[in-house]
């Protein structure tokens, strides 16, 4: 197998002795490198540089082999490739890759503009996006392929399947030497002009097959950028057992095959549809080999993960596992969140895209050192196009806050970081409703939903990741769905994700990334990003089929009055919550915007005390102050006396007294004797229980509330 490097190195005559060998070698800050034999790459300020002519490139297109027979008439598929790249490859100049590989190359075309493929004779004559445009002059081939079942390929599509990993898998190996392919008129091609290191970008689906080469450890495949891409099949179109309103595997696959192979490959998706198992929703086989989380550790190409954080397509717990994959198995990575929903870099941040691109894949395709590796891992969009760098995501100071929900006289609920009165309890009947119905007019009381909300904040509070429900609860039926929402309760201006393509209208104003031919463009509509002011935002969503709160292969019909620990995560997220906001927590039945609901009208009564809400928060306890603190537990001390839980006024006075002290070393941050104080607190508090001045429902909640506070501050 032929592999070439292109290394950095100083242009002096020992490396042009070497410039006719298998290696060759280009210079950082060189003005231009030409040896007596052709022309390299030619690289300036760390990036290269147009170098080659787009007008005189060569457009092909092969047919890759495999050993894949997927629609079962004997002969083995074959997978189409467009290639384009610089004419000098047909002679010394050997070239790294950037593939993208693509279900919707026959009708539905890429990028915002729907760009299809355009052929003419034979050989193409249009690529779609900017890639071709703008890389190829400056030494780089593009290769579009149409994954199996799709446009000029054999077979038929399995929306996940292994099938289509190969077909994308078996592109690299030719490119690397490791697999045949053949002309249109069946005459071998060999890849000669290829360096065998490959980069694939991909939006969705496209990402998606990107995650999943990189998933079989596949030879060359040196990194992949994938861009609000699955990681889970399964999760796409279901949420821990419940059934998300989509048409299925088998409804994508018909959807994306070549129009002329859709009764051909009918039974393949009729196996498709009987394997899923939509009648359990729960997790099996099929599904399995769908998931590309287990692989991670066969993953040697880096990582450029992008993905809108208000993506409601593919949602965010797709990047938020598999970014904790990666993190765990030490991945080269990189990480940009935006607040638009499923849209591409492209659109939304253009300029600071094709710069930061062009050097991660300058960095990893030809190995050139321009820094882009020691750059933070994180850009973060915090608000309408304004955006932050962070060294580590999810933060590194993000640590897991457990809040609690508990009742209150003045909100319908109390989100609080306090612990909750043992005994406690809510309840509400599952009645399948609306994001909106569910979400909105927090203070309204419904009986289909319970509301947990926090005070005003004082202080901004950031999490970053991925927060987890856990509920103890009773259901007075078989089955339900569950459904939680954490929801910033506030006026502000925000992006509208819901709204355009993705939070972002299209306009006529065009800007060009590269060179042109007459039959391919290299100039694109700008986007604006649309924003609205609204009083609240659902920050993160999550879901479940209370059938499998033991585990999501298997779903069991719940015992009526039986107490059920039932944990589901929400959606990873990047999200700030400003000071005069509340926090907001709902849980409800079934979601009638996202899941397909249980009807059947069952009552869940939740334990508060033995529940709460996992939030990864920036700074930790100390960076949220919702109810822990002297003043809340002098709050409970006065609730008590009122319900004439003390003996005396004196028993009260005196908890008061201590309580006040320990407020005015809380705002001093004094540790030590907030500390120190609150272990005076427990002991006036045995001291009381001793003398019979305090009920033991009181000692033992107040306890708890002291000990909280005391591990907060520790």
């Amino acid at each position: 197998m032929k592999k070439r490097w292109v290394r950095k190195c100083t242009m002096t005559a020992f490396a042009l002795a070497f410039a006719s060998s298998s290696f060759f070698f280009v210079e950082a800050s060189a003005e231009q490198e030409t040896t007596d034999e052709g022309m390299t790459h030619l690289i300036e300020d760390g990036v290269t540089q147009p170098n080659f002519s787009y007008e005189d490139a060569i457009r092909e297109t092969v047919y890759v082999d495999t050993d894949l027979d997927t629609n079962g008439d004997g002969t083995n598929d074959q997978i189409a490739a467009d290639i384009i790249r610089p004419a000098e490859s047909d002679e010394d100049l050997d070239v790294p890759v950037i593939m993208i590989a693509s279900p919707y190359n026959e009708s539905m075309g890429r990028g915002e503009e729907s760009e299809l493929k355009e052929y003419e004779d034979g050989e193409p004559v249009k690529f779609p996006l900017f890639y071709d445009n703008y890389f190829v002059p400056r030494g780089y081939a593009v290769v579009h392929v149409d994954m199996v079942g799709t446009s000029l390929s054999d077979g038929c599509p399995t929306t996940g399947g292994f099938e289509e990993t190969e077909s994308v898998t078996a592109v690299i190996d030719w490119l690397n030497g490791n697999e045949e392919a053949s002309t249109g008129d069946g005459e071998k091609v060999d890849a000669d002009w290829s360096t065998g290191d490959v980069g694939m970008y991909g939006k969705s689906y496209d990402g998606t097959l990107a995650n999943a080469a990189a998933a079989t450890g596949v030879e060359g495949l040196e990194t992949i950028i994938p861009v609000t891409a699955i990681s889970s099949w399964y999760d796409y179109y279901r949420a821990n057992g419940a059934l998300y309103h989509y048409n299925g595997p088998n409804g994508l696959a018909n959807t994306v095959v070549n129009s002329e192979r859709e009764e051909e490959c009918q039974p393949v998706f009729d196996q498709m549809a009987a394997d899923m198992d939509d009648d359990s929703g729960d997790f099996n086989d099929f599904w399995d080999e769908r998931s590309y989380l287990d692989d991670v550790d066969n993953i040697s190409a880096s990582v450029f993960l992008v993905h809108g954080l208000n993506d409601l397509n593919v949602k965010t717990n797709h990047f938020g596992q598999w970014w904790e994959e990666l993190e765990k198995h030490d991945v080269d990575r990189k990480i940009w969140l935006t607040q638009t929903g499923h849209t591409e870099p492209f659109d939304f941040r253009r300029d600071e895209w094709v710069d930061t691109i062009h050097r991660w894949l300058d960095h990893e395709l030809l190995n050139i050192d321009n820094g882009i590796m020691d750059e933070p891992m994180a850009d973060i969009e915090t608000a309408p196009t304004e955006w932050e760098t962070h060294d580590y995501w999810p933060d590194e100071e993000a640590s897991t806050v457990d809040l609690r929900i508990g009742s209150d006289d003045e909100l319908p609920g109390m989100l609080t970081d306090a612990p909750v009165q043992e005994g406690e309890r809510q309840s509400f009947t599952n009645n399948p409703q609306s994001e909106d119905e569910l979400a909105a007019e927090p203070f309204e009381e419904r009986d289909d939903r319970l509301m947990f909300l926090s005070p005003e904040l004082e202080e901004e509070v950031r999490f970053s990741g991925t927060p987890e429900v856990d509920m103890q609860a009773t259901v007075d039926g078989k089955a339900t769905n569950l459904t939680a929402y954490i929801v910033d309760y506030g006026k502000d201006e925000r992006v509208d994700h819901q709204s355009g393509s993705g939070g972002m209208n299209m306009l006529e104003e065009t800007d060009c990334w590269g060179e042109s031919t007459d039959r391919d463009s290299a100039c694109y509509h700008k986007h604006e990003i649309l924003t609205h002011e609204q009083d609240y935002e659902v920050v993160s969503r999550g879901w479940m089929d209370a059938q499998n709160h033991e585990t999501v292969w298997e779903s069991s019909p719940l015992t009526p009055g039986e107490s059920y620990d039932f944990r589901w995560d929400t959606m990873t997220h990047d999200y700030v919550f400003k000071p005069g906001h509340r926090i907001g927590v709902v849980i409800a039945g079934s979601d009638a915007n996202y899941t397909v609901p249980h009807e059947e009208d069952v009552n869940i009564d939740v334990d508060l005390a033995e529940s709460h809400i996992e939030l990864p928060i920036v700074g930790g306890e100390q960076a949220i102050n919702v109810g822990l603190s002297a003043a809340g537990i002098q709050e409970v001390v006065e609730q008590f006396d009122k319900e004439g839980e003390f003996a005396s006024e004196e028993a009260t006075r005196s908890l008061d007294v201590h309580l006040t002290s320990v407020s005015h070393y809380e705002e001093q941050e004094d540790i030590e004797k907030v500390i120190d104080h609150m272990e005076g607190f427990q002991h006036l508090l045995d001291h009381q229980l001793d003398d019979e001045r305090i009920s033991e429902e009181a000692y033992d909640h107040l306890l708890d509330q002291a000990e909280a506070l005391v591990e907060k501050w520790q």
